[in-house]
């Protein structure tokens, strides 16, 4: 079990982003998929690693808008499961650029309010590695400006299966009844257990697939595709989305007249 806060608890403090109420209308939680790093720099002539330079300094734009625009949670997938595929040079560059980004940014975090968290599979990174995240989470864990959550080593159907995994070790205990087990209940075995679900998903690049990324947490979250490669995204681009996410009319499955 990722957190011994109750779901329903969380859902509960955290204010409910308002349907249809134009540009003004702020989600209380952003999720976003950062995509492009590799395409921004092959159209440069540049290697892949300097797109993802470029693009751990459009991390830092973005985390500068959210605060700006009063959004209380981030999630930003930074690294799939399914990134472990890559060439082992790239997978490198990305480990290693991930600590000197913690290294740097871990001072203006924690000066600007911001919360930092990790969900994925750690175990998949270094024990050095795992020690950065730990810090980072223990020199924040007492800002509330915004609650930013990094994905690494993530995956939608990974977690949830991790969760069922949990869940019937927990029956096979006599710890739950399954008969009595309710969508909170479940959502209390996932990682993002001590997060409110995401009210708007963005996704950078022009691609507009989920990729594996909040399945369960995005079932109603409005859904905003950027045709931005992520190492150009600015402010001006969430203003983009947050001005669409706006003009949504978010119904839950009601019927609305």
């Amino acid at each position: 079990m990722a957190s011994d806060l109750s779901t329903a608890a969380i859902r509960a403090e955290a204010p409910r982003a308002k349907a249809g109420g134009g540009a003004a209308a702020v989600p209380c939680h952003v999720a976003l998929i950062m995509d492009g790093n590799g395409r921004w720099a092959k159209a440069r002539g540049l290697p892949r690693v300097a797109g993802h330079h470029a693009g751990a300094k459009a991390v830092r734009r973005c985390i500068e808008a959210a605060i700006d625009s009063g959004i209380e949670w981030l999630t930003l997938y930074a690294f799939s499961s399914e990134n472990w595929r890559r060439p082992a040079a790239e997978v490198t560059d990305l480990t290693t650029l991930l600590r000197q980004y913690l290294r740097s940014e871990l001072k203006e975090l924690g000066e600007n309010g911001v919360r930092f968290r990790v969900i994925g599979e750690r175990g998949r990174f270094s024990p050095e590695l795992r020690a950065e995240f730990d810090r980072a989470e223990r020199h924040t864990a007492d800002n509330r400006r915004l609650n930013l959550t990094i994905a690494l080593s993530y995956g939608g159907r990974t977690d949830i299966l991790a969760a069922a995994r949990d869940v019937a070790r927990a029956a096979k205990a006599g710890e739950i009844d399954p008969e009595t087990l309710d969508e909170d209940g479940f959502c209390r075995f996932l990682s993002t257990s001590a997060m409110p679900d995401p009210d708007l998903l963005i996704r950078t690049s022009g691609e507009q697939r989920l990729s594996n990324f909040l399945l369960w947490e995005c079932a109603y979250a409005e859904l905003v595709f950027l045709d931005v490669l992520w190492p150009d995204f600015c402010a001006q681009d969430l203003t983009v989305a947050l001005a669409e996410f706006g003009r949504r009319e978010r119904r839950y499955g009601a019927n609305v007249d």
